[in-house]
């Protein structure tokens, strides 16, 4: 559960930072130019998969019953994360989901 929990998170923030960097304003923040049109679009679908993903893995965490309520609060809670590191460590906020991976794998071997 905390696995499936964690992964929930990690795919809400990969989400919402792709939907993010798929703004031209905001892609130019961090690289400084402006994205290229197909690489725009494909930041923008790559950001609803991942958040289709994050809705699974809490649908897997919490049930069906409760899943959706706690996506809506992963969604909050990867969004105010990104909000915070966005405007004053903006390449921070892109490199921070390489990190997910060793940890979702750290949690998922000592369950």
């Amino acid at each position: 559960m905390l696995a499936n929990f964690f992964a929930a998170l990690g795919f809400a923030y990969i989400g919402m930072l792709a939907l993010c960097q798929g703004l031209e304003r905001h892609y130019k923040q961090v690289w400084g130019k402006p994205p290229s049109v197909r690489l725009n679009r494909l930041l923008r679908v790559a950001g609803w998969v991942s958040l289709g993903f994050s809705f699974w893995f809490c649908g897997q965490a919490w049930g069906w019953a409760m899943g959706p309520v706690g996506w809506f609060g992963m969604l909050s809670l990867s969004g105010f994360g990104l909000l915070m590191l966005l405007p004053y460590r903006s390449r921070l906020a892109v490199w921070l989901p390489m990190g997910f991976v060793p940890v979702w794998a750290l949690i998922e071997t000592l369950a």
